[in-house]
């Protein structure tokens, strides 16, 4: 007779969800794992008012000043193509496009180009952080030397420094092609609602997904001065975060990153956030709620 593996199970703990998109997703997947969840939304997409880098962008890449183009995320490619196609036909820039020597920063961006038919010279691996994009790019640089490399890089909100600063170290001439930002929701009452159940103790678990979210949370924790009883509050809860990237933006901030999910999924992260959650409240001493 085979035994069936329980279910991860957060057996009653409340767990805090920054996510804007998809809430009500995660919200329930929460549910069904047995958590208790705090949606709380921390931004929203807002299109640039103009799209002056993006246009700018397309211009020199129809004058063929443009070497290399990197792709940091599906969604800016997706919009970035949208904004160039009011200004130049999409066949047009897709053929400029395809002269240069093309990064795709993970599945994401990788599948749109796909989309668009385009060749790709590198797919950066998993982790797909800027030390892999760099890293990839100098495992090709004897096909194109980085050195006088004229580097175009598609942003998606935040900036990478990181990425940014390596190029430059690299002697690349780069060029930041912002295509949309992110801001804070218009009604931040849930997350100030979030914080304030933060500094009370009341959040076992909180999951990150984009760094975004960290740098919004932020935002709020300082315009309320309680960064002190935050801090003092997360330390005492599981933060678990969705994968490399957005670890580095928490741990920018001070915060120790628990649990990082084994692949960026959603899903996965809440199953195995289910699955440790418990264990790892009680190594920091602190046990579930009563009614857990």
């Amino acid at each position: 007779m085979t035994t069936k593996a329980a279910s991860p199970d957060f057996a009653g703990l409340r767990v805090l969800a920054l996510e804007s998109r998809r809430a009500s997703e995660v919200a329930s997947l929460i549910a069904t794992h047995g958590g208790t969840a705090l949606v709380a939304p921390s931004l929203r997409e807002v299109p640039l008012e103009s799209n002056t880098e993006a246009l700018a962008f397309a211009a020199a890449l129809l004058r063929h000043e443009i070497d290399i183009v990197i792709f940091l995320t599906g969604v800016g490619t997706r919009v970035l193509v949208s904004a160039i196609e009011h200004a130049c036909p999409r066949d047009q820039f897709v053929e400029a496009l395809a002269r240069t020597r093309i990064v795709a920063r993970g599945p994401k961006p990788l599948a749109v180009l796909r989309e668009l038919r385009l060749p790709i010279w590198i797919a950066v691996p998993e982790p797909n952080t800027w030390r892999e994009v760099l890293a990839a790019l100098d495992a090709h640089a004897g096909e194109v030397p980085l050195s006088g490399a004229r580097i175009a890089v598609q942003e998606y909100g935040v900036s990478s420094v990181e990425l940014l600063a390596g190029l430059a170290d690299r002697g690349a001439r780069v060029s930041r092609v912002p295509v949309y930002r992110w801001a804070l929701p218009e009604d931040i009452a849930p997350l100030k609602n979030a914080v304030a159940a933060i500094v009370a103790g009341e959040v076992d678990a909180v999951m990150f997904t984009t760094g975004v979210q960290v740098v919004h949370l932020w935002q709020v924790v300082r315009e309320l001065q309680v960064e002190p009883e935050v801090r003092r509050g997360l330390a005492r809860a599981v933060i678990s975060s969705i994968g490399p990237t957005t670890s580095e933006e928490l741990r920018r901030h001070g915060l120790a990153v628990d649990l990082e999910a084994s692949h960026p999924r959603f899903g996965l992260l809440i199953r195995e956030l289910a699955e440790q959650a418990p264990s790892l409240l009680r190594a920091k001493g602190h046990e579930p709620p009563p009614n857990a």
